[in-house]
């Protein structure tokens, strides 16, 4: 297993490494070694630009994120908010979207001819744009939205859990809500909200659909863009991408270690005991109305208005203003040509493949590690550590590292579904690893002892005890990992080749050519299809946990 682990994991990291000293011919043919590209990349203030760039486009998205998803999810878990259920099908119906239907969604609502802007535009007289979308700030206020779903999900379960006899002891001692808020709630979720910040922060430092679509066009460069466009030169400057991706292996594997600190001490503000815990919700009274109001602004702007955007580009043949004048043109000739296309059904083909691969092959990869690593076997905490090292990949980093691999590999890899089905795999094998280790962790090791007691060897006891008791958290892992792979673009967009074009790759291009209309209606319909897999999946988990416990 070990040696599976360090074949997927460690070639990755050398070829980046050697290929960033690496003096590379026009063919592709290493000639000799230099430190020519980092002297490139240090000696000008062009590096150092992008770099401010992208901390600082990271460090507001983040904060947008969390004061967007935080402030709901207090509401939703520490009040008497109304639509609390609201919350949670557009936190979980945006997940399910792809990252590239959104960030086109809100360049048409925030776009010079948007509903947006004609709205401001109606209410004020002033001919001028609220916002300029194509600029850092309109970067930073679609990345805080994409990820504010998560911020609330991930807040929701720490509010849910904070005991509130310390928050109702604070408001008997004469508190304000407010007060009770900033000194007793929010201390005692302050390790998890920074350890949430950290992760969303890394995750914005790695960000590539916003730029690539937002940035490029307005001339806003950060590190992923600037992989991208290396890549895409010709002839492509590997030597350059490779530099600047050993640059950003190493912050995010320094902001990890950091993540990893901070996540270490939580239990240190741990609030919930075995002494009559039961969380109890604060009463807004006259300011329940107001809560109300700030969850349907959230289900309007994260879910509604971007999923009729994008309904509205559907129908029409090409991106129009909101207005009756259109109304003539609407059809549903775009759903038609996705519907009845051989092309689009080899794109949602490839799409199935490289995802169904990705998912099934990291969870059966991490069952066996999660278990060797939970119950402390020979190798085990070297598997746990190979296992979870991808985590330092930013999704561009990996396709450059497995590009250049290709590339130079004997076995005809390069530019297969099954390429991009491996760097899946490479990259979302340390989720399937948490879902595998935690899992295993709730199964007694009695269970284990009494099977070998009765005879059966160790591989029995794996798929007759182990497997069917972890089967929950497996069927979870697969349909996560399933969801996440089939609209991951940052790699897909440089491995994929003529015939491997997977649906988040195709979407990028249609939106690159103009091509809004297809893009909608075959983003709806594949959003559509994800929700079905979800739902489906989740009725499975749902009867495979009653079998299994009763």
């Amino acid at each position: 297993m070990i040696v599976v682990l360090a074949l997927l994991v460690v070639p990755p990291i050398l070829i980046l490494i050697q290929l960033s000293f690496a003096d590379i011919a026009d063919n592709g043919a290493i000639k000799g070694y230099t430190l020519a590209h980092y002297s490139a990349l240090f000696s000008g203030a062009k590096f150092f630009g992008v770099l401010w760039t992208t901390i600082v486009f990271a460090a507001f998205a983040t904060v947008i994120s969390l004061l967007f998803g935080g402030i709901l999810a207090w509401l939703v878990e520490r009040t008497n908010t109304p639509f609390r259920r609201l919350a949670y099908l557009t936190a979980i119906v945006s997940l399910g979207t792809p990252y590239v239907l959104y960030v086109m969604a809100w360049l048409f609502l925030f776009g010079r001819t948007g509903p947006v802007n004609q709205l401001y535009h109606w209410l004020t007289g002033n001919t001028g744009d609220l916002l300029n979308v194509y600029s850092l700030w309109g970067m930073v206020l679609i990345e805080g939205f994409l990820w504010s779903p998560l911020v609330f999900l991930l807040m929701s379960a720490t509010f849910r859990m904070s005991n509130a006899e310390m928050e109702e002891a604070a408001r008997m001692n004469g508190a304000s809500v407010w007060d009770t808020i900033w000194h007793i709630s929010l201390k005692l979720a302050r390790p998890a909200v920074l350890a949430l910040a950290m992760f969303v922060f890394i995750r914005d430092i790695e960000a590539f659909e916003v730029p690539a679509l937002v940035g490029i066009p307005g001339d806003v460069k950060v590190l992923t863009t600037d992989i991208y466009l290396a890549i895409r030169e010709f002839p492509p400057n590997l030597g350059h991408a490779s530099a600047f991706s050993v640059i950003m292996l190493i912050l995010v594997s320094v902001l990890l270690y950091f993540y990893g600190r901070i996540s270490k001490h939580a239990e240190r503000y741990a609030s919930v005991t075995g002494k009559g815990y039961r969380p109890r919700p604060f009463d807004l009274g006259s300011a329940r109305g107001i809560a109300g109001v700030i969850v349907l602004f959230n289900f309007a702007v994260v879910l509604a208005l971007p999923l009729l955007a994008l309904f509205w580009m559907a129908l029409t043949p090409f991106i129009a203003p909101v207005g009756w004048t259109v109304m003539k043109s609407v059809s549903l000739a775009n759903f038609i040509v996705v519907l009845t296309s051989p092309s689009y059904l080899s794109l949602a083909t490839n799409t199935l493949i490289v995802s169904i691969t990705a998912a099934t092959g990291a969870v059966l990869l991490t069952a066996v590690c999660g278990w060797l690593a939970a119950r402390r076997k020979p190798g085990g905490t070297i598997v746990d550590q190979l296992a979870t090292m991808p985590l330092i990949f930013p999704g561009i980093v990996l396709g450059v590292a497995l590009l250049n691999l290709s590339l130079r590999s004997p076995i005809p890899i390069y530019g297969t579904v099954w390429l991009i089905g491996i760097a899946y795999l490479i990259r979302y094998m340390p989720y399937g690893m948490r879902y595998s280790y935690n899992g295993v962790l709730q199964i007694h090791k009695e269970l284990e002892e009494a099977g070998v007691a009765s005879g059966a060897g160790i591989w029995q006891v794996l798929g007759r005890v182990i497997a069917p008791l972890l089967s929950p958290a497996l069927v979870a892992a697969w349909l996560f990992i399933f969801l996440i792979s089939s609209r991951e673009l940052s790699i897909a967009i440089l491995l994929a080749g003529p015939n491997s074009q997977v649906i988040a790759v195709s979407m990028f291009d249609l939106w690159q050519n103009g091509q809004a209309g297809e893009l909608s209606a075959l983003g709806l319909l594949w959003t559509l299809l994800m929700v079905l897999v979800a739902s489906a999946f989740y009725f499975l988990e749902r009867r495979q946990s009653a079998k299994t416990f009763g």
